[in-house]
């Protein structure tokens, strides 16, 4: 069955904003729409349009359009998210399907208020001393996606039980990608990684700037790559807790994106000036079987419900 007519989606309007959501899914998060087509049917759309939406403000702030201003576009896009809460019809496509997805799920508005206001931090070059001092940014930019997703997942009990694993899949995802993007994000004037943890294995940011191989960043790298596994086996400990139907998705998307940080131990951790990314044929290894049970439990399942 069509994804927007298992979720009961069948407004014109409402269909397209959903298929433009679907569009750049599809296009900008590879390994997370591969993820997706493993929920039931109905979910889907709403993991396309929080995805879309997310997606939209990280370009408006990384990739912004020649002559426009960053900072005046993230305050369209609050002005368009306060819309959406109000009850109005947002302008943009991408914000309708959220509307809608806001509407279905009873998602928070503090949830996207603290999205944004990490967004807005990363308009300036940035950097943090320690953990603690990344928290803030790391609560608005990473938790806030697993809690937000944590509905469209269900739950065997009550959602609340279920939000630290949501939190630490976040925490997961994210931290990988500090780890994947390093030196992009050292072209914008940016560095996640805590200085003090940097430092205590001996590297400084200009260290990190000189991209040139230096055993001391092999080792850090090594350590950070330790730290975030330990976030990824936070994560499966909540898959538990998601209803049964929604733990393929999130199983098959722990163990894509995990893949990111065995290809920067194949890379020798030499992350400055190369990207980390899994194959191709890596991804449908891990993706098949689950694809494979899913099928089968659709096709078969619903023919003996048909059935009886």
């Amino acid at each position: 069955m069509n994804e927007l007519d298992a979720a009961g989606i069948l407004a014109p309007d409402l269909r397209a904003a959903y298929t433009e959501c679907r569009r750049i899914n599809a296009h900008y998060g590879r390994t997370f729409f591969l993820a997706t087509r493993l929920l039931p049917a109905r979910a889907r759309p709403a993991a396309h349009a929080l995805y879309g939406f997310a997606r939209m403000a990280d370009e408006l702030v990384d990739n912004p359009a020649p002559g426009s201003d960053p900072a005046e576009s993230l305050d369209h896009v609050a002005a368009m998210v306060d819309v959406v809460f109000d009850g109005g019809t947002p302008d943009d496509a991408v914000l309708v399907a959220l509307a809608d997805t806001v509407r279905r799920y009873g998602l928070s508005r503090d949830l996207f208020t603290a999205f944004l206001k990490s967004m807005r931090l990363d308009l300036s070059p940035i950097e943090y001393r320690t953990c603690a001092e990344r928290g803030e940014y790391m609560y608005g930019s990473a938790a806030v996606i697993g809690l937000q997703m944590l509905p469209v997942f269900g739950t065997i009990g009550p959602l609340s039980d279920a939000e630290p694993g949501a939190i630490a899949l976040g925490e997961a995802f994210q931290l990988t990608n500090f780890l994947r993007d390093v030196g992009e994000d050292l072209d914008r004037g940016r560095l996640y990684l805590p200085l003090d943890e940097l430092a205590a294995f001996g590297v400084s940011r200009s260290l990190l700037e000189a991209r040139r191989p230096d055993p001391r960043i092999r080792t850090a790298m090594a350590y950070f790559v330790a730290r975030t596994r330990a976030a990824y086996r936070r994560a499966e400990a909540g898959v538990l807790l998601l209803r049964p139907e929604s733990r393929p998705c999130v199983r098959t998307a722990l163990t894509l994106y995990q893949g990111i940080l065995d290809e920067i131990v194949a890379l020798d951790y030499d992350i400055l000036t190369r990207r980390a990314v899994v194959p191709k044929s890596r991804r449908l290894v891990v993706a098949l079987p689950p694809f494979a049970a899913v099928w089968a439990r659709e096709t078969f399942g619903s023919g003996r419900r048909l059935r009886s």
